[in-house]
This record gives C-alpha cells, sequence and structure tokens, in this order.
C-alpha cells in the first residue's frame, strides 16, 4: 500500500450527520456521544448544506443563555455555518490541508457527483500527512 495521496485515502466513509431541521441539543448530544468535532448538516434528501462545529454549538448555548432563553429551543438551521466547503475524494491531501489551513476549518465534506460520500477531518488529513512522511523516510531509494 503506497502513501495516502487523496481524500480517498483517508476519509470517513459514511460519517455521521444531523437533519437541518433538529435540534440543536440533539446534534450536540451526538457530537459529545461520538466525541466529534462537528457534523455535516443535510437536508431531507441527503445533501450537505452546512456544518455544525462545537464552536457553533457554544457560541449558540452562550448566546441564548446570556439573553435568558433556552438552548433547546435553538434549531441546528439557526446555528450551523452554511459557508459549505467542499472537497472531492480525488482531491490532494495537501491541497485540501491548506484550504484548512486558509479557512480555519477542520472539516469539509466529501462530495461526488453532488451527493455526500464522505468526511474528511483535520485529524483524518495529519495522520495522512504522517504516513506519508513515513513511508517516505522509510523507502529505499534506488
Amino acid at each position: 500500500m503506497g502513501s495516502p495521496n487523496t481524500i480517498n485515502d483517508c476519509m470517513r466513509r459514511n460519517p455521521l450527520t444531523i437533519d437541518v431541521k433538529a435540534n440543536l441539543v440533539q446534534a450536540i448530544e451526538m457530537i459529545v456521544e461520538n466525541k466529534l468535532t462537528g457534523l455535516t448538516v443535510t437536508d431531507g434528501e441527503g445533501n450537505a448544506v452546512g456544518v455544525l462545529s462545537e464552536l457553533d454549538c457554544i457560541r449558540a448555548c452562550l448566546t441564548s443563555l446570556y439573553n435568558d432563553g433556552d438552548p433547546e429551543n435553538a434549531l441546528v438551521s439557526e446555528v450551523m455555518t452554511t459557508q459549505l466547503n467542499t472537497c472531492a475524494p480525488g482531491d490532494g491531501i495537501i491541497e485540501v490541508a491548506q484550504s484548512m489551513l486558509d479557512t480555519r476549518q477542520r472539516r469539509r465534506p466529501v462530495i461526488e457527483d453532488g451527493k455526500l460520500v464522505g468526511q474528511v477531518s483535520s485529524k483524518n488529513i495529519l495522520w495522512a500527512l504522517m504516513e506519508h512522511s513515513r513511508r517516505k523516510r522509510f523507502t529505499p531509494q534506488k
């Protein structure tokens, strides 16, 4: 097996997602229980329409509490990030890593033919970069 070079080599297939109409508390429970940094938000047809990060959730809870509200009443659609930066399975790891740094976003929905096929996180990218480095160091030179 060669070094990971594309997103297909390191992405998580069939990622957990949350429906755009879901309650924020439900999303937070999914994030905490599954030890995730966020979720891809999908519509009723399974299309990626946003991302919901831990920071989005914290911001929504604080806003609600500061305004004497209840986070239980917030919806994912009200707090998700709608600026959707995506990648494709064939995209290069280096380019996606640089894009993540540029936008300060830790995850990317992976889209192929308009459909969500996976998700790649900064953890996945970090693993791929380290694997590439290890294999490069330990591959005998001809």
